[in-house]
């Protein structure tokens, strides 16, 4: 058995367990509740990293770990599979949740009932749901952290969250029942929901059923895309977001990253590329999908003066970036997007989490501006009108904010010197080079077109608002600034620092795990060639051999 193995089972108990104890802590001891909450995200990390570190290090057959969770064998009992991508994502989900639960410890789990243990069960359906190897399993992980934020989104409570978490409510379950019904319609096509006994008989499914197989996975994709924020799905999104409180409009930021996973996952296993029978079904619906996502998303980030609107309409232009990029159906592409699915979720999780400061620097210097303006200070260097002129000192708290709102912005435009416009760079590099020396697609142009008008436009609204918020303002208030809080932003915008720093060894790596999507045949080969542990050999249990 595989050493990776047991290892899988402990990002989604560990959680789990997490949240029944806090939900034995009383509202009397909320610091012990936040201490455990960190605690047990930290460990959630170290897990994830230990998990990469050992996939990274085995390579080959032994990088693809299956855990049989019932000890049944494939394709008979639930399988969680951790490989290079799995792997990568948990180490994802571990890092923001990490920089959440610090920000949350500053005061925002007293807002409202339950939020720590509503956050684990959060962690622990994004974790399950990067983890399970069944398609039926995954809803049920879907289900799990969806659950977990309704109650996440209405945390805090007021007219706004109410109204929009009834919109996200609706949507949600409406993607809900898509699922369900594509999984009966596949499940009745293939007689199995594990997702590598679907992969192994996808060749052997007879052209007269081949209708229906195609239109389970086009129900599935709807679904996937509605929780993937994929335009014109994605209505629900920057209301809800905005709506959220700062720590969990930040959690949400990895939602969408489910719904790209459960495309990537499934097309690149049911139709891979090499595959005679079904070659690139539906790749040309998800180019032009993710490339109406991406304009989409572009437009509105130009269009929004709210810092929350920004980060939002981020969300959904990184959404369309990763759909269009594996839509071209390059290894190099999909490479470039792993990296810059890392590189962006940070980054719009950082903005998520700068908003609520920035806004209370806001909030505060306009109480306190009229009387300032009004009465000048003697010691002021005025000029002609006099106004205090530019140059005084910036307190600390404001000078925090302004480098890490710098920071984040660099990462989200793309600019340099940051990983945003390495992980971009790779990214139109190997757009470019999908040509194999043929001409070059419209659809191509179009997608280079959109990515440095992204980045334009989102260079444009950032200044504008970093105009608005500090430029504008002088920095002469310094807002109440906690330290969890600035920490938190500093963990994330830390890893995208490191991200920069070691950008050849992470692109090597998305580079092997893009290349091994594009051959699924070892995922299978591993799930299959998982044997269950033998039982009891007392005379008390004597043992069956499988059939």
């Amino acid at each position: 058995m595989n050493s990776l193995a047991p290892w899988t089972v402990v990002p989604i108990v560990l959680p789990l367990v997490t949240a029944a104890l806090l939900l034995l802590i009383s509202d009397s001891r909320r610091r012990l509740g936040s201490l455990l909450n960190v605690v047990a995200t930290c460990a959630g990390l170290v897990t994830a990293m230990a998990l990469l570190w050992r996939v990274t290090v085995n390579g080959g057959p032994d990088a693809i770990a299956a855990h049989l969770t019932s000890n049944w064998a494939a394709p008979f009992g639930i399988a969680l599979v951790a490989d290079r991508l799995s792997a990568l994502l948990l180490v994802l989900v571990g890092v923001v949740a990490l920089a959440v639960a610090l920000y949350a410890a500053a005061g925002w789990g007293r807002r409202g009932a339950y939020f720590h243990p509503l956050f684990q069960i959060q962690l622990m359906g994004l974790n399950g749901a990067f983890l399970t190897g069944d398609l039926f399993n995954l809803f049920v992980f879907f289900e799990v952290m969806l659950a977990a934020s309704y109650g996440l989104q209405l945390h805090g409570s007021g007219w706004p969250r109410v109204k929009s978490g009834m919109h996200y409510l609706a949507v949600n379950l409406l993607a809900s029942s898509l699922f369900l019904v594509g999984l009966a319609v596949l499940y009745g096509v293939m007689g199995t929901l594990s997702m590598a006994d679907v992969a192994a008989k996808v060749p052997l499914v007879p052209p007269a059923d081949r209708g229906l197989l195609y239109a389970g996975a086009a129900i599935l994709a709807m679904a996937f895309l509605i929780k993937a924020a994929a335009w014109p799905l994605n209505a629900w999104l920057v209301p809800a977001y905005t709506a959220a409180s700062a720590p969990v409009a930040a959690l949400f930021v990895l939602m969408t990253k489910v719904g790209v996973y459960a495309v990537l996952r499934l097309w690149m296993l049911v139709f891979p590329a090499q595959s005679d029978s079904a070659t690139q079904f539906g790749a040309p619906v998800l180019l032009s999908v993710g490339l109406a996502t991406l304009a989409f998303g572009a437009a509105g980030v130009l269009a929004s003066i709210r810092l929350d609107r920004i980060a939002a309409f981020s969300v959904i232009v990184t959404s369309g970036t990763l759909l269009a990029a594996f839509a071209t159906g390059s290894p190099a592409a999909a490479a470039a997007a792993l990296f810059y699915l890392v590189s962006s979720t940070f980054a719009v999780s950082a903005l998520f989490l700068l908003v609520e400061p920035v806004q209370r620097m806001r909030s505060e210097g306009q109480a306190r501006n009229a009387q300032y303006d009004a009465l000048p200070d003697e010691d002021d260097n005025l000029d002609d009108q006099q106004l205090p002129l530019v140059g005084r000192a910036f307190p600390v708290s404001v000078a925090t904010l302004g480098l890490a709102y710098l920071g984040g912005s660099l990462l989200v435009a793309g600019l340099p010197p940051l990983s945003g416009f390495l992980s971009k760079a790779a990214l139109l590099t190997a757009i470019v080079a999908t040509g194999n020396g043929t001409a070059t697609p419209t659809s191509t142009w179009v997608l280079m077109a959109l990515l440095l008008g992204s980045s334009l436009f989102a260079t444009t609204a950032l200044v504008r608002a970093g105009i608005r918020h500090f430029w504008s303002k002088g920095g002469r208030f310094a807002p109440r600034l906690r330290l969890v809080e600035s920490g938190s932003i500093l963990v994330l915008i830390g890893a995208c620092l490191l991200l920069t720093v070691f950008a050849e060894p992470v692109l090597r790596y998305t580079t092997a795990t893009a290349a091994y999507l594009h051959a699924p045949r070892p995922y299978v080969e591993a799930v299959f060639g998982t044997s269950p542990r033998p039982g009891p050999t007392s005379p008390e249990y004597p043992s069956v051999e499988s059939p």
